[in-house]
């Protein structure tokens, strides 16, 4: 794995800027990785030993996504959302996983850590790159029983909605009065088609 400061340098570019969510970021993502035995993730072989669960969508998920070279397009990111910043890394081949949750007590250290620094927002930055991980984290080994329908590797199931037949993969339908669903059918969606823009046959897929 690279060092600090160039896992810290790329993760800001990849956002768009730095702030003390990229370096709780990185932090975490070296810490969780050095935790499971893995270090150099973002290649092979390693890169298909890694599920990373992360639990909020902030700055520091995308630190999380560069370091360890997790994606939701391999399937090896999964977004949980609890509102935590928190996250869990699992090796696949072994089994081993930790969750790392940020500490809201860093905050309070940073404030000691770099009293100098008046600017709250600069302050949190330059002291989390250089507070103790015990301050910066709270670690707890964990086990997490990953059903074969969110493993990473090519698509192994597929169902057909009853309703609007679109088809819904990786076990991710819904049984409803002996119906098979999507859930947008099943449960309601985010989104609420505008009348006359769409047709249900637009809509139909095939396997």
């Amino acid at each position: 794995m690279e060092d600090f400061e160039t896992l810290l340098a790329g993760a800001a570019e990849a956002h768009g800027h730095l702030c003390p969510g990229q370096v709780v970021g990185v932090r975490m993502a070296m810490l969780g990785c050095e935790l499971i035995g893995l270090d150099n993730p973002s290649a092979m072989p390693q890169i298909k030993k890694l599920i990373v669960y992360v639990e909020m969508d902030r700055c520091a998920a995308d630190a999380l996504a560069h370091v360890t070279g997790v994606r939701l397009g391999r399937r090896s990111l999964k977004f949980i959302d609890n509102g935590i910043m928190a996250a869990t890394f699992v090796n696949l081949e072994t089994g081993k996983a930790f969750r790392i949750v940020s500490t809201e007590t860093a905050r309070d250290k940073a404030k000691e850590l770099m009293p100098e620094i008046t600017d709250s927002h600069r302050q949190q930055l330059e002291a989390y790159k250089v507070m103790d991980m015990a301050d910066l984290f709270d670690v707890e080994e964990v086990r997490v029983d990953i059903p074969a329908s969110d493993m990473p590797g090519p698509t192994r199931f597929k169902a057909v909605c009853t309703r609007c037949g679109i088809v819904v993969r990786d076990k991710k339908e819904v049984l409803m009065n002996n119906e098979i669903l999507c859930r947008p059918c099943a449960h309601g969606s985010y989104f609420q088609p505008v009348k006359g823009s769409t047709h249900a046959e637009k809509r139909q897929h095939t396997l």
